[in-house]
């Protein structure tokens, strides 16, 4: 007779499936809470102890650790010794096994929860068990996804087995299953002591949703999420409205995010292809929005927008005379929503939270390259303490506010960038170029006329004079780059023969 050995934290549909095994003529091995709940349904148990013909001790710790369990499971049925070994021993074979862990996650997520809860959270059985069953796939089926009953059952009642197919299916769930357990408890315990860099990297994600398809129509593509929610972000965004976001909607509405994140008052960010086509401030979000439009009216066409204020219904009309692809903001307000939902396409996407930025001393960044990943810690910094004004002209209060703000800009633009701001608005951006005079000059063309009487910010130092000529020609009067150049002086006193004010931060702000 097969015999299955049941222990599952999560219950649901267990009873209908043991039920079904007995039918089928097997016999159930189970423990603990989930022998209980069998037995009440009325279905004869075989109870742990009987099987290991050793008592449960320290509290359930130690219950299935036991030769009885794991020489039932790991014995191989075609060799002669094996078999001979289990018969001399008298052990009985187990032939399935239905597990799932304790829930670690859960009651790390539990902010009720103390450090002892944790710990007794972390399961050994239930891995050590379902890793043994799935190591020996030919001859033992393992279940921990109750989604997979169903699929057991049906080879059960249409063969009398389960095929080897599914079996090592199932096998390769328990080693992805185990292995997100155990990078859970590293994540865990590498923030309990601080570790940022480990010597072996382990990364808890969840597959949360299948995307139409990558950066373009002919790669595949999956969102995985990581399993603590970070506040603030497009990941624990709720989507009002709008078909399913794809690839480039969450890559560009997390660029979007991170820009957002820079600003306190009322400040709107569009972006194209991951770069920001216009960043506006205000005293409204209405004249946020202006401003951010009014950088590149060309270019936010089909791009995304994120807003730190509720979106009203001025700036859902605005939004709505041109095609935009998703708006992200903390709230809509009911007028807003019933305008903006007239239209199919448009992705609508609450945010809550979406000015915090609570990132902890471990969240970095990842860059993925064959063979290996890159790690660094997220660009959270602005700014050292020692900027300083470096030519003789010095900027005034109104236009440090229009630097500041541009300084935020570049940082958040990809390299080389330089941006061009006047009244805490982008005017022109020139974005990703292999040469800095490129972005420079591009900047200068995107704003036009508007480029008199505003500030520019470089996110690397300018290496000659011709940016700063460039600049000045514009009319651009004040500008902040980080330093650093073997040509600082050349270029200081270049701005100072121009009657430009310069601010050297001492800080860069590349982003590739």
């Amino acid at each position: 007779m097969k015999r299955a050995l049941i222990s599952v934290y999560e219950k649901d549909g267990i009873v209908e499936f043991a039920k079904s095994l007995v039918d089928l003529g097997w016999e159930i091995i189970s423990t603990g809470g989930t022998a209980k709940v069998l037995m009440e349904e009325g279905l004869n148990i075989i109870e742990i102890e009987d099987v290991t013909k050793f008592p449960e001790i320290l509290n359930g710790r130690v219950k299935t650790l036991n030769p009885y369990i794991h020489g039932g499971l790991l014995y191989k049925r075609d060799d002669e010794s094996h078999v001979k070994t289990i018969e001399e021993l008298k052990i009985g074979s187990i032939d399935m096994v239905v597990n799932n862990l304790y829930p670690f996650e859960e009651t790390v997520k539990n902010e009720k929860s103390s450090q002892e809860d944790i710990i007794e959270n972390i399961d050994i059985g239930g891995p050590s068990m379902i890793r043994a069953a799935a190591k020996n796939y030919k001859f033992v089926t393992v279940i921990v996804d109750p989604a997979d009953y169903k699929k057991v059952l049906d080879e059960l009642n249409a063969n009398g087995q389960v095929s080897s197919e599914t079996n090592k299916y199932l096998a390769g769930k328990v080693f992805n299953y185990t292995a997100y357990y155990d990078a859970l408890i590293a994540d865990y315990f590498n923030k309990l002591t601080r570790v940022k860099f480990p010597g072996k990297l382990t990364l808890p994600l969840n597959r949360v949703q299948e995307l139409r398809y990558g950066e373009n129509p002919h790669q595949e593509a999956t969102l995985y999420q990581e399993p603590f929610v970070v506040a603030g972000s497009i990941t624990s965004g709720k989507q009002l409205h709008g078909k399913q976001l794809s690839f480039n909607n969450y890559n560009d509405g997390n660029g979007a995010l991170d820009i957002l994140k820079e600003f306190d008052e009322p400040t709107v960010v569009a972006v194209k292809h991951t770069n920001p086509c216009g960043i506006g401030s205000g005293q409204t979000l209405a004249q946020a929005y202006k401003k951010a439009y009014e950088c590149d009216k060309e270019s936010i066409f089909g791009g995304i927008i994120a807003a730190n204020r509720e979106i009203d219904i001025d700036v859902a009309e605005m939004i709505n005379s041109i095609f935009i692809e998703v708006v992200m903001a903390p709230s809509f307000t009911d007028e807003a929503l019933d305008l903006l939902t007239k239209k199919k396409n448009i992705r609508l996407i609450q945010v809550d939270d979406i000015n915090k930025n609570d990132y902890d001393y471990n969240i970095v960044d990842y860059k993925k390259i064959l063979g290996g990943i890159l790690i660094q810690d997220r660009n959270q910094a602005l700014l050292n303490d020692d900027y300083e004004v470096v030519t003789e002209k010095q900027p005034t209060d109104e236009e440090m506010e229009d630097l500041m703000f541009a300084w935020k800009a570049a940082k958040n633009i990809k390299s080389n960038g330089v941006v061009l701001v006047k009244d805490k608005a982008t005017i022109g951006i020139g974005v990703g170029e292999v040469n800095r005079f490129w972005a420079t000059i591009n900047a200068i063309a995107r704003s036009g006329e508007k480029s008199k009487g505003s500030v520019a910010a470089s996110d690397g130092f300018f290496p000659f004079s011709d940016s700063i000529e460039a600049l000045a020609k514009a009319g651009v009067s004040v500008v902040i780059q980080p330093g650093g150049s073997i040509r600082d002086k050349e270029i200081i006193d270049k701005a100072d023969k121009l009657g430009i004010a310069m601010v050297f931060t001492g800080m860069r702000h590349f982003k590739h």
